[in-house]
């Protein structure tokens, strides 16, 4: 190749997805406007079995577009088989992973392809720029923006640098084969469970804020319970397979939700405990209230109401389902996990030498 700059690589976009009627299309549409070569870009949708119009949708965008979108199914539903199952089916040196209710500037893939080749990571992706809809969807963006609601800094972060995790990812394809694909046990924190394994390898992840795109929240408190409610347990089986993977800020939601529940316990009964409840709740519902009325107050009593509650929600489900993910999976702490699916190397999904080709390019 001539330089750095002429590298344009065979990009894979994937896509899980089930019931995201209202945003595939927009979804699709967003990556096939792409100020990318088309002939060096296809899209694989994954279908969770769907029970609304998404699969029609995809299909007949297939179609329009003369197989450039490809439509797999994936009997198991969620996110993480689906994804393993677009990473083996993909054609491209690249794989870049979209959700469906995400839309992706028109620059995303080009700033991605070149964040590789300049920085050398394993894994780029931009910030996760929220939009909500409506009082309660426009008080969750801004929650899950916020420092204090949480905390990874693809939520917030603005500078390019090594992170952990960021939103949604790039790789060149040749990771899956070092260090396997995702793992398919995790309905959620799939996403830091690989990003870990790769930081333990030696690989870097690294956060480019020229990678923009516009994530819709959950629009409703229920969603966003059982949504962080699930974060939550999810987590505690990370902790089993990667204990470092774990900082002090995972821990502090479920401290706290256990000690009040412990407090709430022992109230009836022993008054420091009453006083200690009263106190912690107390704290910790002024706090969340200066700050909901910082990001909302200005808009009016709903939006700082609703942005106050989305703060409790996020924190105690979160917590929640740590707590109770450790019961869940209190049977898995003692015995040896079985090994990341691997990445299966065939005529169709990747061509001779393209491992290759991407380390001679550093990327």
């Amino acid at each position: 190749m001539s330089g750095a700059t002429d590298w344009r690589p065979f990009v894979s976009v994937v896509i899980p997805m089930r019931n995201e009627e209202s945003s595939i299309a927009a979804c699709i549409e967003a990556v096939l406007e792409q100020d990318y070569p088309a002939d060096a870009l296809e899209v694989i949708v994954v279908d969770g079995d769907s029970t609304d119009r998404s699969a029609a949708i995809v299909e007949q965008i297939g179609v329009r577009t003369n197989g450039r979108v490809r439509l797999l199914p994936n009997p198991a539903r969620i996110v993480p088989p689906g994804l393993n199952l677009a990473i083996r089916a993909a054609r491209g040196e690249v794989i870049a992973r979209v959700d469906g209710h995400t839309r992706i500037a028109r620059d995303y893939i080009r700033a991605g392809v070149e964040a590789l080749r300049r920085s050398g990571a394993d894994n780029v992706g931009g910030a996760m720029t929220a939009i909500g809809g409506g009082v309660l969807g426009d008080a969750v963006a801004r929650v899950t923006s916020s420092r204090f609601g949480v905390g990874s800094y693809f939520h917030f972060g603005t500078e390019e640098r090594d992170v952990d995790t960021v939103y949604l990812g790039m790789w060149p394809r040749a990771v899956f084969g070092r260090i396997g694909l995702f793992d398919e046990e995790l309905v959620r924190n799939q996403d830091d469970e690989l990003n870990y394994r790769l930081r333990k390898a030696g690989g870097r992840v690294v956060l480019v804020p020229t990678m923009r795109s516009l994530y819709q929240n959950r629009q409703s408190f229920r969603h966003l319970a059982k949504q962080y409610y699930q974060y939550g347990v999810y987590k505690v089986r990370v902790l089993q397979k990667h204990p470092r993977q774990m900082s002090w800020r995972h821990f502090v939601p479920p401290t706290f939700v256990a000690g009040l529940i412990a407090l709430s316990i022992l109230a009836p009964f022993w008054s420091p405990a009453a006083l200690a409840l009263a106190l912690a709740s107390g704290g910790y519902l002024t706090v969340t209230a200066l700050l909901g009325f910082q990001l909302s107050g200005a808009d009016g009593v709903r939006p700082w109401l609703a942005a106050w509650a989305a703060f409790v929600i996020i924190h105690l489900c979160w917590g929640l389902g740590f707590l109770v993910g450790l019961g869940r999976f209190a049977d898995r702490w003692v015995g040896t996990e079985p090994d990341p699916p691997a990445l299966v190397a065939t005529a169709e999904a990747v061509s001779p030498g393209v491992s290759d080709r991407i380390g001679e390019k550093g990327v």
